[in-house]
C-alpha cells in the first residue's frame, strides 16, 4: 500500500510517531512542533494502512473548534468522510455516551443540561428553600465546591468531614443539590464527565463493549486532564487499548483548574512499556526565541526534558526595555507599534501579553490615546468588566441617587434581599409617577413593600447614603477605594473561589489606581469624580476594534496558549506580577509560572520584546520591584538591552538573582540622578524625577511636583537639591 501521501512532509520524530506500533504511545509535542499535524496523520494512518475502521477511533480534543479542525483535516488526507468517528471535547463526547445510555446512567431520557450560569441560578434557589444566609455561603463557594468534588470523582458519600462543621454544611449542600438534580432530569458539565466514568464502571457489559470498538484512543492536549478525565480514560482503555497521548508537560499552565501535568508521569505507570516520542523541531519562532525558551525552562526540575530547534533563521535578539513606570512602559510599545504599522505590517500581527488582567487598563489607555485599534482577546476591556461597572454604579449611585440605570445594576448586588418581584414594583411606581427608582424605592417601601423586603430596601438606601456622606471631602482614589470597600464587593467575589474571583479583586484594586492616575481638568465645571466616572464612561463607549479591523490584539498569557504572532510584548516582568506574588514561595506555583513564562516566550515568531518596570501602580498600590527571576534566565547573548530615552542608573537585572549584572551606570548624567529621585526646587517645591533627555549643559528633567505640577527643567539652571 502507498503510504506516502499520509507521511508525506513529516519530519523523522513526526513519521516514528504517526507510525508508531499498537501500543501505548505518549508524544511529548513542544511549542509549534506539530501536534495537530501528528494527531491528524496518525488517524489516517490507523484507517488507511492499519486497517482500523473509523468507529473504532475515539479522538479527545479540548475545544469544539479544534475537534471540528481535525475531522476536516482527516477527512481532506483520507478524500472520505469520516462521520463515524467519534471526535469531541470530553465534555461532549461524555454527553455522546449518556445520550445512548440514559437507562444505565440513571437518567431520564429527556435529561437537560444545565450551564454554570443556571447551575449558579439553582444553588440560589436551594438556599432560599433551606433559608440559608448567602453571608455565611456564597452561591459561587458552593458551585465551586460541588464542580471540583465531581472533578476529583467524589459523590457526597464519598467526602470526609473529617469533623469540620463548615465542610460537613457543604457536603449537605452537595446531597441536596443532587437531589434536585435527580428529580429535575438536570446534568450540569461536571456531572455529564462524573455520570460518565460511573457508568462505564458500574456497568461490566457495556464496558467491554467499549473497550472493544475503541482500541484505539487519541488525545490532545493531554497535560491538562484533570482527575476525572485521566480515569475515565483509563478505563476506557482497560488493560488492552492503545491510547495515543499527545502532550507537552512545559506547556502545563492550567493547575488552578484541576489540571494535573504529572498525569504524563502516571501514564508511563499505568501503561507500562510506553512508547515515548519527542517532538523537538519547531516551525514557528527563530532560533533565538527557541534558545531562550530553552534556557528558561530547563530551571524546572520536574520535567521530562527536551529542546527546541529550527533549522530557519536564527533571528534579532530579543528586546528588554526598563521602564521607570507603568506609562513609561506603555508609551514604549505604542511607539513600538507605530513603528511596526509604518514597515507596513498588519496590526494584527502583534500581540501584548500579560499576567495580570488589570494590566491591560493602562495599555489600553495608551492604544486609545494614539488611536491604535486593538481587541482584547478573550475578555473584555477594563471599563466594560463586570465588576468594574458594578463598582462605577455604587459611585454614581453615590453621587447622583436619580441615576436609574445604576440603581437596578447594584440594588441586589452583592445580593441583600431584595427580588425581582420587589424591583418590579419600585420600576411600576417610578412609570406611573414619573419619578427616579430612588425616589420609587422610598416610597414603597413604606406603603406597598412587606417587612422583610421593605426592610432590606431601606438598609440599600441607608448604605449608599451613608458612602455619600463618607466620601465627601475625601480624594478621588480614597473616595473609589471607600466605596468598594463599604460595597462589599470585594467581600462577594472573594467566595468565588479559583483564578476568576481573583482576577475580579484585582481589577477593583486597579480601579483605585486608575483613579489615582486620573488628571481632572483644572478648568473643569465637574467634580473631579463625575468627571472620572464621565471618562470611564467614555472610555467603555469607545468598544473594542470590530472582527474584521486590523488591529493590536491584548490577552493574558494564558488566553495566548495556542496562538502565534510574529510580535509579541511581554509585559510587566517583575518579581511579585510575574511570577507572581502567590508562587513566588512556593515550588510548585513557581514551576507553573515559568511554564507560563515558556508558553509566553514561544508565541513570538520573529520579534520579542520584554518590558518591566520600576516602579508600578497597580492593584491600587504603587510598588518598586526587581526585573522577573526569569527574565535573569534568559543567556545574555540573546538580550539585547534597550535604554530609555536617557541612561539611567538602574538595575536592569537582579543581581540577587545571577549576580553577573549589577546596575548600569549612566551615560552623560554627570550629577548621577536617577528616575525616581526625590528633589527640591526653590519656587516649586518638592518633585519627583520622572524622565530625563540629553547630556550635558543640555539635559533635561521632567519633574512632578507636589503643588505645580509636572514641569521640565535644564539640569544647569534649575538648581535642584537631591533628596
Amino acid at each position: 500500500m502507498d503510504v506516502t501521501p499520509i507521511l508525506d512532509g513529516l519530519n523523522d520524530a513526526q513519521r516514528q510517531a504517526v507510525t508508531a506500533p499498537s501500543e501505548p504511545a505518549l508524544v511529548i509535542a513542544g511549542a509549534g512542533s506539530g501536534k495537530t499535524r501528528v494527531l491528524v496523520h496518525r488517524a489516517a494512518w490507523l484507517i488507511d494502512v492499519e486497517g482500523v475502521s473509523p468507529q473504532g477511533l475515539l479522538a479527545v480534543t479540548f475545544t469544539n473548534k479544534a475537534a471540528a479542525e481535525m475531522r476536516g483535516r482527516i477527512e481532506a488526507l483520507l478524500k472520505v468522510p469520516v462521520q463515524h468517528l467519534w471526535i469531541g471535547t470530553f465534555h461532549g463526547l461524555a454527553h455522546r455516551m449518556l445520550r445512548r445510555h440514559w437507562r444505565e446512567a440513571g437518567l431520564p431520557q429527556s435529561f437537560q443540561i444545565i450551564d454554570s450560569d443556571d447551575q449558579l441560578r439553582l444553588i440560589k434557589r436551594l438556599f432560599k428553600s433551606q433559608e440559608i444566609d448567602d453571608k455565611l455561603w456564597a452561591p459561587k463557594e458552593i458551585q465551586w465546591f460541588i464542580n471540583g468534588q465531581k472533578d476529583e470523582g467524589l459523590r457526597p458519600q464519598h467526602i470526609d468531614d473529617g469533623g469540620d462543621p463548615n465542610l460537613r454544611q457543604k457536603i449537605e449542600l452537595y446531597r441536596s443539590y443532587e437531589e434536585i438534580c435527580q428529580r429535575g432530569g438536570l446534568v450540569d458539565f461536571a456531572e455529564l464527565l462524573l455520570r460518565a466514568h460511573e457508568v462505564l464502571r458500574d456497568n461490566a457489559e457495556l464496558l467491554e463493549h467499549y473497550r472493544r470498538r475503541f482500541q484505539h484512543l487519541l488525545v490532545d492536549e493531554f497535560q491538562d486532564t484533570n482527575a476525572i478525565q485521566y480515569a475515565w480514560l483509563r478505563l476506557l482503555a482497560g488493560s488492552k487499548g492503545v491510547p495515543f497521548v499527545v502532550g507537552d508537560d512545559d506547556q502545563s499552565i492550567y493547575g488552578w483548574r484541576g489540571a494535573r501535568v504529572e498525569h504524563i508521569e502516571q501514564f508511563q505507570k499505568d501503561f507500562p512499556g510506553t512508547h515515548v516520542v519527542k517532538l523537538e523541531q519547531n516551525y514557528r519562532s527563530t532560533g533565538t526565541i527557541l534558545n531562550a525558551a530553552n534556557a528558561v525552562i530547563s530551571n524546572n526540575g520536574s520535567r521530562m526534558g527536551k529542546n527546541l530547534w529550527t533549522d530557519g533563521a536564527v533571528g534579532e535578539s530579543i528586546k528588554l526595555y526598563s521602564a521607570y513606570n507603568e506609562r513609561d512602559e506603555a508609551d514604549f510599545i505604542v511607539g513600538r507599534l507605530r513603528d511596526w504599522s509604518a514597515q507596513g505590517n498588519a496590526r494584527a500581527d502583534a500581540a501584548l501579553l500579560y499576567r495580570s488582567n488589570a494590566q491591560s487598563r493602562v495599555l489600553e489607555e495608551g492604544l486609545i490615546n494614539a488611536r491604535i485599534p486593538y481587541r482584547v482577546y478573550g475578555g473584555l476591556r477594563f471599563f466594560e468588566r463586570a465588576e468594574i461597572k458594578d463598582a462605577l454604579a455604587y459611585l454614581r449611585l453615590a453621587s447622583n441617587r436619580d441615576d436609574d440605570s445604576s440603581f437596578e445594576r447594584v440594588v441586589n448586588k452583592p445580593t441583600r434581599g431584595i427580588g425581582a418581584r420587589t424591583v418590579e414594583i419600585m420600576r411600576a411606581y417610578a412609570r406611573a409617577n414619573a419619578c427616579s427608582m430612588w425616589r420609587a424605592a422610598g416610597a414603597v417601601a413604606s406603603d406597598e413593600l412587606n417587612g422583610r423586603a421593605a426592610n432590606a430596601v431601606a438598609a440599600f438606601m441607608t448604605l449608599i447614603e451613608r458612602m455619600a456622606r463618607e466620601i465627601d471631602g475625601l480624594e478621588l482614589h480614597d473616595k473609589v477605594d471607600h466605596v468598594i470597600h463599604l460595597s462589599a464587593l470585594i467581600d462577594f467575589f472573594k467566595k468565588d473561589k479559583g483564578e476568576k474571583g481573583e482576577t475580579r479583586i484585582e481589577n477593583l484594586a486597579e480601579l483605585v489606581s486608575a483613579a489615582k492616575s486620573f488628571e481632572p481638568d483644572p478648568a473643569g465645571e465637574m467634580s473631579p469624580l463625575d468627571e472620572f466616572l464621565a471618562h470611564a464612561a467614555l472610555e467603555a463607549g469607545e468598544g473594542q476594534a470590530g472582527a474584521w479591523e486590523d488591529c493590536v490584539q491584548l490577552m493574558t498569557m494564558h488566553s495566548a496558549k495556542g496562538l502565534e504572532f510574529p510580535l509579541v510584548f511581554i509585559c510587566g516582568m517583575e518579581d511579585g506580577l510575574f511570577p507572581h506574588q502567590r508562587s513566588v514561595a512556593d515550588a510548585q506555583g513557581l514551576e507553573e509560572e515559568r511554564r507560563l513564562c515558556y508558553v509566553g516566550i514561544t508565541r513570538a515568531m520573529r520579534s520579542l520584546y520584554i518590558t518591566h518596570a520600576e516602579q508600578r501602580r497597580l492593584h491600587g498600590m504603587d510598588s518598586f520591584s526587581q526585573p522577573s527571576r526569569f527574565i535573569a534566565e534568559i543567556p545574555d547573548e540573546h538580550i539585547e538591552e534597550i535604554r530609555p530615552r536617557v541612561q539611567v542608573a538602574r538595575p536592569m537585572r537582579s543581581p540577587g538573582v545571577t549576580g553577573r549584572r549589577g546596575p548600569v551606570p549612566s551615560s552623560g548624567n554627570e550629577l548621577g540622578i536617577r528616575l525616581g529621585q526625590q528633589v527640591r526646587h526653590k519656587k516649586f517645591g518638592d518633585g519627583v524625577i520622572l524622565n530625563c533627555e540629553g547630556q550635558g549643559a543640555h539635559a533635561r528633567v521632567e519633574v512632578n511636583f507636589e503643588g505645580a505640577g509636572t514641569k521640565w527643567l535644564v539640569l544647569s539652571y534649575a538648581n535642584l537639591d537631591l533628596m
